[in-house]
């Protein structure tokens, strides 16, 4: 069973222990602003083996590789301009570039799926100094089972890998919620992978263009949260509810009229006034709660699709898609 440390007690203790389980190629459950990542040197391939293994991830499916600060950054991938701003804008934070590796970067292509690009990530807080103090990058994707609901507090983890790994840092609720926003420029174009903890009205701002969403199913995947069918509780999921039937789940924002909302067998609400930010730290914790109720479907009220709903609307389609 893991050993849980909380990281605001005990702080030094949190890095001495993370380093020394980080050393020995083993993943940890590790505290970031968005979600709980499960996190292994991406410079060893054993480990970044373990991270698949535990998750029980395709390995096709690659991982975001997070760095202390964009300096160590650039010791691993190519900034193009566009990028470079992105970077010095918004990181730390809830941004995930793709960039072209370099020829002599030691990230191991089992982290990366391959490929000859990588995304880089500088997150806020503790994962940063933990990081810096380790001196590698780690890889680290969702603290969860593959497909299932991302981890957003120490708990979540400990539920459902609490048995697979050795170390969880404990930091609280995670303050955003979802993962982070992915972007790729290509030929002096932003295009957007995944919609994520970032607006992407804010990306478009500092970058002076428009990010370009794909059309349709693309069977190429570039980044994580590409899979059709994600972020899945055990029930059904259904959305844009207007009504809900006896028994059902109900998840809701800004608290519509809902026809049969005195039947549903839990009734939450992401953000009664409304406020996307606040929709986005509750989305995956109010998902676990609605799941353990034992309703067969979670219904989903509307939600806008505009600054942080365009990142929750895509986690519930996935969540709604059909599943293998």
């Amino acid at each position: 069973m893991a050993r849980h440390i909380d990281i605001l007690q005990h702080p030094e203790a949190a890095i001495a222990a993370a380093t020394a389980t980080l050393a020995e190629g083993l993943p940890i459950g590790l505290p970031t602003e968005t979600v709980y990542g499960l996190a292994a040197d991406a410079t060893n391939p054993a480990a970044i083996t373990r991270i698949y293994e535990t998750k029980g991830r395709p390995r096709f499916n690659p991982l975001i590789c997070h760095m202390s600060d964009l300096a160590m950054a650039e010791g691993y991938a190519i900034f193009d301009p566009i990028s470079r701003k992105l970077a010095e804008a918004f990181w730390p934070g809830p941004l995930t570039l793709v960039l072209p590796l370099r020829l002599e970067s030691d990230i191991h292509p089992l982290a990366t799926a391959g490929l000859d690009t990588v995304g880089i990530r500088v997150p806020q807080g503790f994962a940063g100094e933990l990081i810096r103090a380790f001196g590698r990058p780690l890889a680290a994707p969702s603290a969860n089972t593959s497909g299932k609901i991302s981890a957003t507090s120490a708990d979540h983890v400990h539920d459902d890998l609490g048995e697979r790994i050795s170390l969880i840092l404990d930091a609280g609720a995670s303050v955003v919620g979802v993962e982070s926003t992915i972007v790729k420029v290509e030929n002096g174009q932003m295009r957007l992978l995944r919609p994520g903890g970032l607006a992407a009205d804010e990306i478009e701002r500092v970058a002076g263009q428009s990010l370009k969403r794909k059309n349709g199913a693309s069977a190429a995947i570039e980044a994580p949260g590409m899979l059709a069918s994600h972020y899945a509780p055990g029930a059904a999921v259904r959305l844009d509810a207007t009504a809900v039937s006896a028994g059902e789940a109900l998840i809701r924002f800004g608290r519509p009229d809902i026809a049969g909302i005195e039947t549903a067998a839990i009734v939450l609400d992401l953000s009664p006034s409304g406020d996307l930010a606040e929709a986005a730290a509750n989305l995956f914790d109010f998902m676990k709660r609605a799941d353990a109720s034992g309703a067969a479907t979670i219904a989903f009220s509307s939600i806008p699709d505009e600054g942080l709903g365009e990142a929750i609307n895509d986690r519930l389609q996935r969540a709604a898609a059909p599943r293998e």
